[in-house]
């Protein structure tokens, strides 16, 4: 996408955007992550409808500079709901070819311009989806040479006609993408059935296995934490690093890199310590709970890290808006969006996870029930999570907590991005320097640790 036009007389700018912006990661077989559909409702519309959704979307596309389309979904795919309106608009073109996959809305009437505008925009490179497939008929049929990927919703389709569903499609020889799967069951089934791509926080939600124990790095990991948290000097610190030699190779690796841009090498963990201060420390070590440990996908981005990341830079962008010039609620607000995924990260309940770990009763409270100042800003958080997003919920959040509609978008945005950065090649990075200055009110504080 372009950079916003310098032309400031455009009338166009973030204050007559008002939208909220749900992201909802799209796994493929293999658990990685391709894409995200994107959700774009405006604050100024009561309950949402498509009709409004829709509206949302069209005026987003018709500037989608000042959307930065790149920092929402970075180098992966993004996938955009459209009607009828939006298919016969010019502004259409606004979006890249290369980089969304546009889903016909199920409540759009198949009629023969409809079907050969999708036919010309085939042509100019766009990729098509059928979205909310939950049957054959006459009209998906028409579309059926021109789409790519089929998403049926599995919470709407009962599992005996998935099968025939799916066979249907197959022997038609398109992707399947299965949507709203929300349990390992579900994901299961749909991967029995020949689904190619999955949508839905069945990856999130914990598995819970009884007697299940952490792994020894991880176990490492949270202890160090823990005495972060509780302030002990930098010589307890190193020695317990020592203690695991991977961990301590990857911090003497990462402050090495050229992102801190030491022309002396470091060699000792004692002088990393320094170097990279107690912030920014605590910052990787709870990242790096997140990383890809499967050595056969080292390449690949872990989509629960990416958002517990992600969780993690809205909360601390959020409450620096809120809370100008208050740093230690910053830092607590990114630690509740890290370890509000902990429980699935481990297979434990959040309880168990607790026990083993010493927290502050607001960042307790804020994880079991979601309740405080933390545990009200993580809900608005995992609000632009959701498909079926809940427009009055966000809105009464946001004014509970004081922050403008406007604002929140900007946090998104620079959170989307910051979230894409992460990866296992570049947890340091993610975690010690921002790709681009934060917006206007969002100032993060240097370290003086």
């Amino acid at each position: 996408m372009s950079d916003q036009p310098s032309d400031q007389s455009n009338p166009v700018h973030h204050h007559a955007l008002d939208f909220f912006l749900a992201r909802q990661p799209i796994l493929n077989r293999e658990q990685d992550l391709i894409g995200y559909e994107l959700l774009f409702r405006s604050a100024a519309f009561g309950p949402a409808n498509v009709k409004d959704d829709v509206t949302a979307t069209a005026a987003v596309i018709a500037h989608a500079s000042e959307l930065g389309l790149s920092n929402v979904i970075g180098n992966l795919q993004g996938f955009i709901n459209v009607d009828a309106a939006v298919l016969m608009s010019d502004f259409i073109y606004f979006l890249p070819t290369d980089k969304v996959v546009l889903e016909i809305l199920e409540t759009v009437r198949v009629t023969p311009e409809l079907v050969e505008r999708v036919r010309e925009l085939v042509k100019a490179g766009y990729v098509f989806a059928l979205d909310d497939v939950v049957a054959e008929s006459e009209e998906i049929e028409e579309l059926l040479p021109l789409v790519k990927i089929i998403k049926i919703d599995v919470m709407e389709v009962d599992p005996s006609k998935l099968l025939k569903l799916s066979v249907h499609f197959k022997r038609a020889q398109k992707e399947l993408l299965a949507e709203k799967v929300e349990t390992l069951q579900q994901f299961n089934d749909c991967m029995t059935f020949g689904f190619d791509y999955f949508q839905g926080y069945y990856f999130a939600k914990p598995m819970i296995l009884q007697g299940k124990k952490l792994e020894a790095s991880k176990v490492v990991i949270m202890h160090l934490l823990t005495l972060l948290v509780r302030n002990v000097d930098n010589g307890e610190i190193v020695r317990y690093i020592k203690r695991d030699v991977a961990l301590s190779l990857t911090l003497l690796r990462l402050v090495n890199t050229p992102v801190y841009g030491f022309q002396k090498f470091i060699d000792s963990l004692g002088q990393a310590l320094i170097v990279l201060g107690r912030r920014q420390l605590k910052r990787w070590l709870q990242i790096l709970l997140f990383a890809n440990t499967d050595k056969n996908k080292v390449h690949t981005l872990s989509p629960l890290m990416i958002l517990a990341a992600t969780r993690g830079k809205m909360l601390e962008l959020v409450t620096a808006k809120i809370r100008p010039g208050r740093r230690k609620m910053s830092e607590m607000a990114f630690t509740v969006g890290i370890m509000s995924l902990v429980d699935a990260l481990f297979g434990m309940s959040m309880e168990s996870v607790l026990r083993q770990i010493t927290v502050s009763t607001e960042i307790r409270e804020a994880l079991l029930r979601r309740t405080g100042f933390y545990g009200t800003a993580l809900k608005l958080v995992e609000c632009t999570e959701q498909r079926e997003q809940n427009q009055e919920e966000m809105q009464q959040l946001l004014e509970e907590l004081g922050m403008s509609a406007d604002d929140f978008f900007e946090a998104e945005k620079y959170a989307f991005e910051w979230g894409n950065s992460i990866s296992t090649n570049n947890v340091g990075q993610a975690a010690g320097v921002p790709m681009a200055p934060p917006p206007d009110g969002y100032v993060e504080d240097d370290d003086d640790d």
